[in-house]
């Protein structure tokens, strides 16, 4: 049974999935981008993805002349911004690395084939082939003239030994070394820092790095197989409110726990990252610790609803406990993610509810 109970809408975009559109037809030519701004541009690559696109709308609001790459059709992207020069490019290539970084002032490297728990967990060759983008377009950025190179990290270059347990000990910078880093994904990531320090170190490229810690949000992945935990959760509760089910399956027993942050403060943390003088690797995390079963808690509590779950403990679950420790980031930065899991969630939920909606009503409709 669904109660009503108050949402906060998130963002909306068309029922049907498409990507968001914002001003401008999504298909900027260089000389479209040159209209928005006479500056350099800002490099935004994986423009087409969840915390890219985001990203691309931070910058774009305020001021900068974006451009924003991706190897995905434009279509696929999860938002597409008229005002930013969108760009199609695998930048696994060195000459599309070259292109697309040429007369850039800043980049932002999001770029990566990855995805939620059930990907990086049966598919270490193609996330660590990931290594590609970043090493092209390092070189790309150095020899462009780059004045800085952001490069988006990821928790799971932690070391695993030190998750072992629910009740984590929030994680430093530190605790990446002696390294054992969880999986393939979280090797590339580990060894793609350290190419990023290197640059810095031998080149001049002023580098930062931020390292992720489970963003979530609308506008992202929500089913596929890529989706994370907050948005599979998400689609799961919203599929069994709309059938009548009284239950949703959970992956695990609910008990191993992680920090989940929210879009807008990875945008926030990214930003603050990139403009700050610090040249080391920097947790952008929330420190609010909670298991799976809260994470479900909050969930339904969105929705509305109340639904029994089914564990699955065969299933892919990661590490067992991982919380981001932010006393640096709040010492160098004077900041740290603000966003509760409540008031996150709440968006959340109504963005991918919507998308499953609009995707039952298609299958009603080819079903007549």
């Amino acid at each position: 049974m669904r109660h009503t109970t108050g949402r906060s809408p998130g963002r909306k975009s068309p029922g049907d999935g498409a990507p968001v559109r914002s001003t401008g037809n999504g298909n900027a030519s260089s000389a479209d981008g040159a209209r928005a701004s006479s500056a350099a541009p800002t490099l935004v690559a994986g423009a087409g993805g969840f915390i890219g696109g985001h990203l691309v709308r931070a910058l774009i609001e305020r001021g900068e002349r974006v451009r924003a790459v991706d190897v995905k059709p434009r279509g696929e992207w999860f938002q597409v911004h008229g005002e930013a020069e969108n760009l199609e490019l695998d930048l696994a290539r060195r000459e599309a690395c070259a292109e697309a970084a040429a007369g850039a002032a800043r980049v932002y490297n999001l770029a990566a084939d990855m995805g939620g728990i059930g990907f990086i967990a049966s598919h270490d060759a193609d996330c660590m082939s990931s290594v590609l983008i970043n090493a092209h377009l390092l070189a790309a950025a150095r020899d462009a003239g780059v004045e800085r190179y952001f490069y988006a990290s990821s928790a799971c270059v932690y070391a695993t030994d030190r998750q072992l347990a629910p009740e984590a000990t929030a994680l430093t910078e530190a605790d990446a070394y002696p390294a054992l880093p969880d999986g393939g994904y979280g090797w590339e990531k580990l060894f793609s820092e350290r190419m990023c320090q290197a640059f810095r170190a031998d080149y001049g490229l002023e580098t930062r790095i931020g390292r992720y810690h489970n963003a979530y949000g609308p506008h992202g992945a929500w089913e596929g197989g890529r989706e994370k935990a907050p948005a599979a959760i998400c689609r799961k509760v919203a599929e069994a409110e709309l059938r009548g089910a009284g239950e949703f399956e959970v992956w695990g027993d609910g008990r191993q726990t992680r920090s989940f942050m929210y879009v807008d403060d990875c945008v926030e943390g990214t930003l603050r990252v990139a403009d700050s003088a610090y040249p080391e690797p920097l947790n952008i995390g929330s420190a609010e610790l909670v298991s799976i079963d809260e994470l479900c808690d909050a969930v339904t509590a969105a929705a509305g609803v109340e639904l029994a779950r089914r564990y699955d403990p065969t299933a892919p679950q990661g590490v067992r406990g991982r919380n981001s420790d932010n006393t640096l980031a709040r010492r160098v930065l004077g900041w740290e993610p603000r966003t509760s899991l409540a008031d996150g969630i709440a968006p959340t939920y109504e963005w991918v509810r919507e998308r499953v909606v609009a995707r039952a009503d298609v299958a009603a409709a080819g079903a007549v």
